[in-house]
């Protein structure tokens, strides 16, 4: 009977140690799949023990990092084969786009009527718009399909939004349009330049395109850093707010005109970012708010 017993007492000690080893290979499992997610290495899960379930266990956590991988890598190739193919068309479409202009331009110094003088101004017009929606589209495009890397500095926003009117001043004066900047202290932030700048511009383009009055542009700060450009409109009850970051929404049908895909850009850097952008009309002023936040990397610490 005592021997029964220091036999089980034997086996008992043997299954604890052998859960104990368990547990510990299981942490190692464990461990080494956080360092493989957070150095990005593509080292295999391995084991200590032999252990026909465990080594069933690694060999299909193996199978399935390899086959994560390879997707990886085929996404990586698509994506690359992908840019190479918006820019070939990119430059198929500029290249007769530059064509028609040289054309113009050779056009305006010829001897024409004021009569053909006024279609070619129509001309020119039209091929200019052209110019800026084939621009607008290769870069949602490629927004889109691309992967986003934010590249973080310190910028003071009230700055770059002045500095983006005055850029514009000159499309303003032939517009007939006047831009009024709320004054605002110096609202720093840590953020993407180059996006805040594109979504600047693309709001900026928006009212030089669709304006029917001056500006009114605001730069406020709370939780989030917030741009608001107000401007009057022809028909307010033709633009539907919700459906105006749509791609190419219609707002005026009879004339079929587009906001194109500025508004689109607009929020989709804002998302990128971690903010958002919305519209609203009220009393015939048209306001696009776009709320960015002071910090807009998630894991950035200043």
């Amino acid at each position: 009977m005592e021997m029964l017993v220091i036999i089980l007492a034997v086996i008992g000690i043997l299954l604890i140690a052998y859960v104990i080893l368990l547990r510990q290979q299981i942490r190692s499992i464990n461990r080494q799949l956080t360092r493989r997610m957070e150095e990005k290495t593509r080292q295999p899960v391995s084991l200590e023990l032999l252990n026909k379930e465990l080594n069933k266990l690694a060999a299909n956590i193996n199978k399935c990092l390899k086959s994560e991988e390879t997707l990886r890598l085929e996404s990586v190739r698509e994506e690359k084969h992908f840019k190479e193919l918006i820019a070939n068309i990119s430059h198929d479409l500029r290249t007769p786009l530059t064509a028609i202009k040289g054309y113009q331009q050779l056009l305006e110094k010829a001897e024409l009527s004021e009569e053909q003088q006024q279609k070619l101004q129509i001309a020119k017009k039209h091929t200019t718009q052209l110019g800026a929606l084939i621009d607008h589209f290769f870069e949602y495009t490629y927004l889109v399909n691309a992967e986003t890397e934010l590249v973080m500095e310190r910028l003071n926003l009230t700055n770059l939004v002045t500095e983006c009117i005055a850029e514009f001043i000159t499309a303003f004066e032939e517009k007939n349009l006047t831009v009024y900047l709320a004054e605002t202290p110096p609202i720093l932030m840590i953020a993407d330049k180059k996006m805040i700048t594109r979504i600047v511009q693309n709001l900026i383009r928006n009212c030089l395109a669709h304006a029917r009055g001056d500006i009114e542009v605001e730069i406020l700060a709370d939780k989030n850093a917030i741009l608001l450009f107000r401007n009057p409109v022809e028909d307010a009850s033709d633009i539907d707010v919700n459906r105006i970051f749509e791609r190419f929404y219609t707002a005026d049908r009879a004339r079929g005109r587009t906001t194109g895909l500025g508004l689109s850009i607009v929020r989709l850097l804002a998302e990128q970012l971690g903010g958002n952008a919305s519209a609203s009309i009220q009393d015939g002023f048209f306001e696009i708010r776009v709320e960015l936040p002071l910090l807009t990397s998630f894991n950035h610490q200043i």
